[in-house]
């Protein structure tokens, strides 16, 4: 019997999850979209029906309205449409109360980046440890399938670490995870995902050296790589959720994550952090208004989903991982190239949304076929990296390897 399929959420990483799954309905049963604003989810599906994005015509997508905040409105819904697989591509608010749900219901979890608590920014690491992990034992126990972080980074690279450990090394002694925008939206400044989401991340850096957690400022260390295809980019060193699954399931001396950002981006970013902008405390107005800066700062910029039409350029997100191999030191770049008109012009939306959407859809269709419905809650990094990197490369995000690189490419 197929498995009917519940996604959360309705931005820019949705509509993506929403034309994937169009693509490969034959794998599942019913599949439903929910969101507080049903209007949102409406406009998703006319845009994978202008795509003509069905495999099956007939299973259609069906929306509706949910409070993902609401645990006992979400478990209502799973139990009235009989769902065995709930995608929460939502606000990262509301994870733990989306996965109580399924751990309530018996539903598979899929989700593509880790708990935010509103009230705490930059939490003491491991970050998993503090939210998700606390119920691993619970799934266990009932025998629900949680896959954690199933985007592209968290998600991909840390299958793609997996790999390496499979095929490539017998002895891992570093991995660099580098990503890369070397794309152009248009506007003066924009983020790719929520930019509340987005700036709460960067407030401090927890890196993992020498296998110990080191706290760093932000964008405090910089290096310049040579990437394949978009060539040399400028990466800063950044905490990121990988790090801290990685960091417990990968025997490596060092796991660190690096990310790409203009000299333009940082100026501005530098502006608003300076003059209290990026805070998520509030603040009192001359008129007695209690806002928010942060969230402020966001109903200014730019709605991501609204970027991808003029997006153009590429992205290169992969691991750059050194160890032995039979006693000889060896060293490979692990990647995909993404291109954002490339994106738009499959399922009306840019690359940064299709590298995250894609991986949630193809792990999915893992659980419904049995490779991953692994009955406890896992990283990625946990599970068979070939099935999954597979379904990847036939789906639109093709995975590239090059093996020895020369030591010019850090520059």
């Amino acid at each position: 019997m197929k498995r009917n399929v519940l996604i959360i959420g309705a931005g820019a990483v949705a509509h993506v999850v929403c034309h994937k799954i169009a693509q490969n309905n034959d794998c599942f049963g019913n599949i439903y979209i929910g969101s507080r604003t049903l209007k949102n989810c409406d406009e998703i599906l006319e845009s994978v029906q202008r795509k003509n994005n069905y495999k099956i015509p007939d299973n259609k997508i069906i929306s509706k309205q949910i409070d993902a905040f609401n645990i006992e409105s979400v478990i209502k819904l799973i139990k009235e449409l009989n769902i065995s697989i709930v995608i929460n591509v939502a606000s990262a608010f509301c994870n733990m109360s989306i996965l109580e749900a399924c751990i309530e219901t018996g539903a598979a979890y899929i989700d593509t980046a880790i708990h935010e608590d509103p009230n705490k920014v930059c939490e003491n690491p491991p970050w998993y440890a503090n939210y998700e992990w606390k119920r691993k034992d619970r799934c266990t126990e009932n025998k629900i399938t949680a896959i954690l972080g199933a985007g592209f980074d968290p998600g991909v690279v840390n299958s793609y670490c997996a790999l390496a450990v499979k095929h490539h090394f017998d002895k891992i002694a570093t991995i660099d995870i580098l990503d890369v925008n070397a794309g152009s939206h248009g506007k003066y400044f924009a983020t790719n995902f929520d930019p509340e989401i987005n700036f709460r991340e960067f407030h401090k850096v927890w890196t993992w050296i020498d296998k110990q957690w080191v706290e760093k400022p932000i964008h405090a260390d910089k290096l310049v790589y040579d990437f394949p295809v978009v060539g040399e980019q400028s990466v800063y060193l950044t905490g990121h959720d990988e790090l801290h699954s990685l960091s417990k399931n990968i025997k490596a001396k060092s796991i660190r994550f690096w990310m790409g950002f203009s000299d333009h981006y940082i100026n501005v970013f530098s502006v608003l952090k300076n003059i209290g902008l990026l805070s998520e405390k509030p603040v009192k107005t001359a008129e007695g208004l209690d806002v928010v800066p942060l969230k402020i700062v966001k109903a200014c910029l730019p709605n991501p989903k609204t970027l991808a039409l003029n997006y153009t350029g590429k992205t290169c997100i992969g691991c750059l991982i050194k160890g032995k191999k039979e006693g000889k030191n060896k060293e490979l770049f692990i990647y995909n190239i993404c291109d954002h008109k490339e994106c738009y012009n499959e399922v009306e939306a840019q690359a940064i949304s299709y590298t995250a959407g894609v991986p949630a859809v193809m792990a999915a269709m893992l659980i419904a076929t049995g490779e991953w419905d692994v009955k406890t809650m896992v990283n990625v990094e946990e599970l068979d990296p070939d099935p999954f990197i597979e379904l990847l490369s036939k789906n639109g995000l093709k995975t590239e390897v090059i093996v020895n690189i020369p030591s010019k490419k850090f520059i």
